[in-house]
């Protein structure tokens, strides 16, 4: 009988997300610096919020909540499109 640590998926989880977003991290740092450089202070503002939701990603409840693999592999966040486990 094989046994999953939850605990242990869970971390496997959030690696795999801070993977998929590290692409969308290095876009949004492009658009960042053109936005300085345009002075334009509305657009660094959004930007700024998008990485920090892309930043809370890991934090998810439903990653915490997950009781089995199935529901842990549910949590993947539709902004990263599609989940690596499909």
């Amino acid at each position: 009988m094989i046994t999953i640590n939850l605990d242990k998926a869970r971390e496997i989880h959030k690696d795999k997300i801070r993977a998929a977003r590290e692409p969308k991290f290095a876009e949004l740092d492009v658009a960042f610096m053109r936005a300085v450089e345009q002075a334009n202070a509305t657009e660094q503002l959004d930007i700024a919020s998008q990485k920090r939701a892309l930043r809370n990603l890991t934090e998810d409840p439903d990653i915490a909540a997950a009781t089995n693999v199935e529901e842990l592999k549910a949590a993947w966040p539709a902004i990263l499109g599609d989940s690596p486990y499909v």
